[in-house]
């Protein structure tokens, strides 16, 4: 992403100090934690690196998610009902999968496909364009949709070379306006005008009421470009220009420290799919995004080559889980 000499040295090195942590708390079975979701990211952190199935981490932890593979096409474990998760857990198994490139696994990344397919709230199960979930994802295929688990789903099915003609994808831009502050794309009462994004197409912000935040902003504007909403369409320039006003890589806009490395991780991808490698804010400065958030993510990084975070919510105290999402997002960072 043009870094200097130096800063992309710097990059690789706290690349590697991270994959030597994940390397040393990977467990006998092949996972971290025991937990599929957990263990496809740290593998996705690794083959993203450059690694491959040659590899006897990559090789272990491949095969600790082949183990989870269910017969509907989902991957994930079923030992603790709370933690299942099928749809959050079978996107990112899926793409660790895809992403060794080992034809081998073709087949099962293809059920997962369309379990994910069949796992969006559509016709199928009763709902139409006027139902509040039409075209959204949950963590499973029931209850509530999010945008946070749609764009995880939208993300896999797109690095997975999921068909682009398959109507999941304009059904989920019906979701996506609806959870968005624009007035003249969302159809929803509460929705306001400042073209940032909310958790939930019900107008839910964890960012409180229905203020709009930095890690549902960036997921929602890398949304539309995998739904093939151009760069320049209003509702992607709407989203581009908040983030332009809240430019930063010292917090979760709106947020604080709360899904901070969450945020990172979101913001390096969705800024690596959107293609520009300088940021100018809404006040005229230039920012190369990329130099600015690894020299943060490197600031920041522990002595044993960790990241964590002291803001418990949302699993972010838990290493294994933010040093996957630290090193994806140095890995963007550099330009894959």
């Amino acid at each position: 992403m043009g870094q200097s000499s130096r800063n992309t040295n710097d990059v690789r090195q706290a690349i590697e100090r991270g994959l030597r942590y994940l390397r040393g708390t990977q467990q006998p079975d092949g996972s971290w934690q025991h937990y599929p979701g957990i263990t496809a990211l740290a593998t996705l952190a690794f083959l993203r690196a450059g690694y491959t199935e040659k590899d006897p981490t990559v090789a272990k932890a491949i095969q600790f998610i082949l183990s989870q593979v269910k017969k509907d096409g989902a991957i994930y474990s079923d030992a603790n009902p709370a933690t299942a998760l099928p749809n959050y857990n079978t996107a990112l198994c899926m793409t660790a999968l895809y992403e060794t490139k080992n034809p081998k696994y073709a087949e099962i990344v293809k059920r997962a496909q369309k379990y994910l397919e069949q796992a969006q709230f559509d016709e199928g199960e009763g709902f139409t364009k006027q139902d509040i979930k039409y075209g959204g994802m949950g963590y499973s295929s029931s209850g509530t949709a999010d945008l946070s688990n749609l764009q995880t789903a939208l993300e896999a099915l797109r690095d997975t070379d999921f068909s682009k003609d398959s109507p999941l994808w304009d059904k989920a831009l019906v979701f996506l306006q609806r959870c968005q502050n624009r007035a003249d794309s969302n159809d929803q009462k509460w929705a306001g005008n400042d073209g940032g994004f909310v958790y939930a197409s019900t107008g839910e912000s964890k960012a409180g009421g229905h203020s709009s935040y930095g890690s549902m902003t960036y997921a929602g504007l890398k949304s539309y470009i995998y739904c093939r909403v151009s760069k320049d369409d209003p509702r992607a320039q709407a989203a581009w220009n908040w983030i332009r006003a809240h430019y930063t890589v010292k917090e979760n806009p709106g947020m604080k420290d709360a899904g901070l490395f969450y945020y990172y991780h979101t913001m390096a991808k969705t800024l690596f799919v959107f293609g520009e490698r300088i940021l100018t804010d809404t006040a005229g400065k230039k920012h190369r995004w990329a130099e600015d958030l690894s020299r943060q993510l490197i600031a920041v990084q522990a002595k044993d080559g960790s990241w964590s975070n002291k803001n418990p919510r949302w699993w972010e105290d838990n290493k294994d889980l933010v040093t996957s999402y630290a090193v994806l997002a140095l890995v963007y960072c550099r330009g894959r």
